[in-house]
Order: structure tokens, then sequence, then C-alpha cells
């Protein structure tokens, strides 16, 4: 099965109007400098940030701005990474659970608009299914699926390989289904804001 084959227009559109309506704020942008162009639009000056381990974000260049420190936010990762005492790093990764901008990617998006995260530990879902106000997904288009046992199967079947062996490229023990979130419908009583930027490009896996 080819997993990077882009949707078509109409299918690309069918799918977006079906995640606005489980309560989620779509985006559709053509290009990654526009996918970066919309999060520096959406993130306001002083606000922390704090990311999910995703390619698709370093693809559209996000890592980069951050670590460049050339960017109006505080970002709460530098602040984890700088922290040598193992204790304190790991209270610090569990308080950037609260940050008011979470950001990350998704697996797979059924064409009637659920979004599925594979996750290794865990650490990132808390954030994105409730504690972040703010939730922040950018995903390639290629990762529309025609339903969920479809998108729960390329999650399996491709991008946890894919996250597998690029791990173990760097020289980390590689990956691990650990936990799975599916995002059904985002509540409004809760009053947070979940946005998916879908970018008609291959980005991530």
């Amino acid at each position: 099965m080819d997993y990077n084959k882009l949707p078509a227009p109409e299918r690309l559109q069918k799918t977006a109007e079906a995640v606005k309506e489980r309560g989620i704020n779509v985006i559709v942008v053509n290009t990654k400098a526009e996918a970066l162009a919309k999060i520096k639009e959406i993130i306001p000056d002083g606000a922390q940030v704090m990311t999910g381990g995703s390619s698709t974000l370093t693809e559209i260049g996000l890592d980069d701005v951050l670590i460049s420190g050339n960017h109006p936010w505080k970002n709460l990762k530098s602040a984890i990474l700088a922290e040598k005492d193992p204790i304190r790093q790991s209270t610090l990764r569990k308080q950037s659970v609260l940050s008011d901008y979470f950001l990350g990617s998704v697996q797979a998006i059924t064409e009637s608009g659920q979004m599925v995260i594979f996750s290794g530990t865990g650490s990132q879902l808390p954030a994105y299914a409730f504690s972040s106000s703010n939730v922040v997904l950018v995903a390639g288009a290629q990762k529309i699926t025609p339903n969920l046992d479809m998108a729960l199967q390329r999650a399996n079947d491709y991008s946890v390989p894919m996250e597998d062996k690029r791990m173990k490229s760097i020289g980390r023990g590689g990956t691990m289904i650990g936990k799975i979130l599916i995002y059904e419908r985002e509540a409004a009583f809760l009053g947070r804001k979940v946005t998916l930027i879908l970018v008609n490009e291959v980005l991530g896996y």
C-alpha cells in the first residue's frame, strides 16, 4: 500500500470539513513554508511553547526556529534539555504538558474526521487530550485514510516502523507502541482550542 499518496482535492476538503465537525479547527495550506507561517501567526508573543517529538515539525522548520532562539516565545523544551539533574528534568517534562501551546503531529486522519496518535511513552498525550489549553497539530495530507481501521493500520504498519528506523539510525534503542490516542471529538465546554494544520504535501510519516 502506498502510504505517501496525496489525496484528490475533493477528498482533502471532505476530510477537513469532517475534522471541523468534531470541534477541531482546521487550516488547509499548500506548503510546509505556509504551515510554519501559520504557526507563527497563531502563537502570540510570550507564550509558553512545547513540542512533542515529530518529524513533521522538523521538516517544516519549526525545530530549527526553536533551537535558534529567534522567536518571541518561551521554549519549554530548551529548559528541559538544559537541565542536567534527571529528577528535575523529569519534573520539568511533566510540567510542560501544561504549556500554553503544545505542538505535534498525528499518524493518521480518517475521512470522517478522527485523528490517530501512537506514542511510545505517552509523554505528549496528556497535553493533546486535555492539559494544554492550545494544541496545534501539523500533518501532511498523505496521512488521510478511508476509515479508522485503515488509520490504525497505517500507524502500526508504516509510521511506527519508520520512527523505529529513525531512532536506531541516531543510536537510540528504537520505539514501540505504548499508548494510542484517538481524537473523536473536542468538547467545546473544555475551553481548549485544538487546531489541525493540514498540509497538501507529503510530510512526516
